[in-house]
Formats: C-alpha cells, structure tokens, sequence
C-alpha cells in the first residue's frame, strides 16, 4: 500500500517475509530503524514524522515480531542476513542505521556481515556487554517463568502491553495504538527464542570489541536513568576508534516515547 502527500510517500508492504515501511522524500538518504526485543517498527512512530524530514525511513518488523513472518531460527546473525535481502531487494546501500536495544545487535550483525549496506551506525540503549544488565522488571521475570509466561503472554491486555512497556521507562509513555496492536501479534514461542539468541549474541563478544576494526562511525546514546541497562556502562563504547556518546537527560530505556525529540535531535546532528 503507498500513500502520498506534499513532499513525501508512505509505502507499506511485505518483503520476503518482512513487514517494512518507508517513508519520506524516495530521494533522500536512507536511514533504516531496527527495533528492540519484543517490539516493533511501529513502536518508532513518534520519532518517524521529523526523521523523514531529512530521511528516506525505513521501518521494520523483525522476523517473528508484529507483522512479519515467524522465522526456523532467531540467531542475530540470521536476523541480520534477513534484513540485509530487504535491503538488497529495495535497492538500498550504504545506510543510516539505527538500533534500539538489542535492535542494536542486529545493526551491529549488520556491520559484521554486510558493512556495504551501513555508511553510519546510531546504537540506542543498547547493551554494551552482559555485565551491564541490571536486574530485571517483575515483568520480565514472570514472562520468563515456563509456568506462568506463557499464561500470562497469552490473557495479555492492550493495558498490559502498554504496562509491559512502560516497566523500562521513566519518564511517562504515550504507546500509539498501532504499536500496541502489532505487539500483540508476536507469538511467545517466537519473543522467548528472540530474548536467547540476543543473549547468545552478547555472550560470544562484546558490541564494543565487534565494532572496534567495523571503521563505522558510530553514535551511542543512553538515557542516564536506563533501568534495563547500566547508564554508566555506555563509556565501553568509547573503545570503538571515534565513537561518540551522549546521553539524554531523564530518560530510561525507551527514548523513542519518552523523549522522542531529544532523540531526534541526536540523530539528526549526528553526521559523519
């Protein structure tokens, strides 16, 4: 489905299997947003309209999450292979790339496997290693519960959702609703099998060290209140040759809805 308007399309349709968005001027420069566990592109929605200013953006739903297919396996690295055939497909190279979480990690999967497609790399809250996980949200903890995860993952509410979500904030959420529909569309088997192959990922190396020979220009932004991740182990990303970090003020895990204009801002000014 494509939509138009003054100065900008809106395509909204399917690509081996993954549901993608593109929105903005088709000839401006591309910048792909790759979302984190358990989410969606849609949950990208408030930053979207300003980045499409400047931007060709691309949004996605990861295999198995919101819109896309469920996929045999969820390894990063088979994550990052589906999404470099979309991009391959659509003809795009040499990206912006954006990664929120352990979207992160399949941006940096990305880099290691096809550094052709990203020209920029922009890792949002996302976990420089796994001494860096904090301990988890009561949330987090009973979904992982073989008992009562899968009970509780099925009898979820749209209220849930969007509490789900909230628990790694801290600053008040606006979820779009859109967001909250897609979410509910992930299966649990597919969520839990995603949540493995990230720790997988962090596990094998650090995002730092798998970044260190990229020669990737790299931006790593933190909220300074992250209740998911250690704020302060942002500073491991300082190793990457020329890595530049900031941190957003008053905001926890989820920048995107908490303060989705100082993300914005960081995105934008960040060119190399």
């Amino acid at each position: 489905m494509s939509e138009s308007g003054p100065g900008r399309t809106r395509t909204d349709t399917t690509v081996h299997g993954v549901h993608v968005v593109l929105e903005g001027d088709p000839a401006a420069p591309p910048l792909l947003l790759i979302h984190g566990s358990g989410a969606t592109g849609s949950t990208w929605a408030p930053v979207v309209p300003s980045l499409a200013t400047t931007y060709r953006v691309i949004t996605i739903d990861l295999p198995g999450c919101g819109r896309s297919e469920p996929a045999s396996a969820y390894a990063v690295s088979q994550q990052a292979d589906r999404t470099a055939a979309l991009l391959d497909e659509l003809g795009f190279g040499s990206l912006k790339v954006v990664g929120h979480s352990s979207g992160g990690y399949v941006a940096t999967a990305l880099v290691e496997r096809r550094p052709d497609l990203v020209g920029e790399l922009v890792l949002v809250s996302t976990g420089p290693s796994l001494a860096a996980l904090l301990p988890e949200p009561a949330i987090f903890k009973v979904l992982a519960s073989p008992l009562f995860g899968p009970l509780v993952w099925a009898m979820r509410t749209d209220l849930m959702v969007r509490r789900g979500l909230a628990a790694t904030a801290v600053a008040p959420i606006t979820v779009p609703d859109t967001a909250v529909a897609d979410l509910r569309r992930t299966t649990y088997r597919g969520f839990r099998a995603i949540l493995a192959a990230n720790m997988d990922y962090i596990t094998a190396g650090t995002v730092p060290e798998r970044l260190i020979a990229a020669g990737k220009p790299l931006l790593a932004v933190f909220g300074d209140s992250d209740p998911r991740w250690d704020p302060a182990a942002a500073h491991q990303y300082e190793a990457v040759p020329g890595a530049e970090l900031r941190y957003l003020r008053g905001v926890g895990h989820m920048a995107m809805l908490e303060d989705p204009d100082a993300l914005v801002r960081s995105i934008l000014d960040y060119t190399r």
